[in-house]
């Protein structure tokens, strides 16, 4: 199973982290969506650059706090079932790099 395909289960147990992932989603989401209005209406460059680092920052936030909830739920019960191995967050910390 790939980490695209791995339910993340620490978010059943932290409903706060669930809910700024998903803000950070809809975010990018929003800018990704003015990247795309941007290049279909000939806008500068300049503009579209600056939208397309506002979108990559927000992904990169939303992976970011995605590892470091699971980080915080692996190092609070490392025995549970379900709970991303330390091995595996290195990979995807890495991932983001």
């Amino acid at each position: 199973m790939s980490a695209a395909e791995t339910p993340i289960a620490e978010f059943a147990h932290d409903a706060e982290a669930k809910r700024k992932v998903v803000n950070r989603l809809k975010r990018a989401q929003g800018q990704l969506a003015a990247v795309i209005a941007a290049v279909e209406s000939d806008a500068h460059c300049r503009d579209v650059v600056q939208q397309l680092a506002a979108v990559s920052k927000a992904l990169d936030r939303a992976g970011f706090l995605v590892i470091s909830t699971a980080l915080r739920d692996c190092m609070t019960d490392p025995e549970a079932e379900g709970v991303t191995t330390p091995d595996e967050l290195e990979k995807l910390f890495l991932s983001l790099a």
